[in-house]
């Protein structure tokens, strides 16, 4: 993995090996793609607290949409039980 990510990487330009070196190396290549999950590329913590709020957003518009589902489907059960 160092070698080949220190060949194919900015490391020989730079003359050093970098996590992102790794990392990319990691997520590109067939043959190092199991270690994508221990090797993520880094992203910058305001970034993921955004990834973060969006999602729940995201989530909240879901549920609001299934718990009107679930509202739907009691009256329709009332209804047919009326009757």
């Amino acid at each position: 993995l160092a070698t080949y990510s220190y060949k194919h990487g900015r490391g020989k330009e730079k003359g050093a090996l970098t996590y992102s070196d790794l990392s990319h190396t990691a997520e590109e290549c067939e043959t190092f793609q199991f270690l994508a999950d221990i090797l993520p590329k880094k992203i910058l913590a305001s970034k993921y607290l955004k990834m973060l709020e969006k999602e729940k957003r995201d989530g909240e518009v879901g549920e609001d949409e299934d718990e009107e589902d679930d509202d739907d489907e009691d009256e329709s059960v009332g209804e047919d039980a009326g009757s």
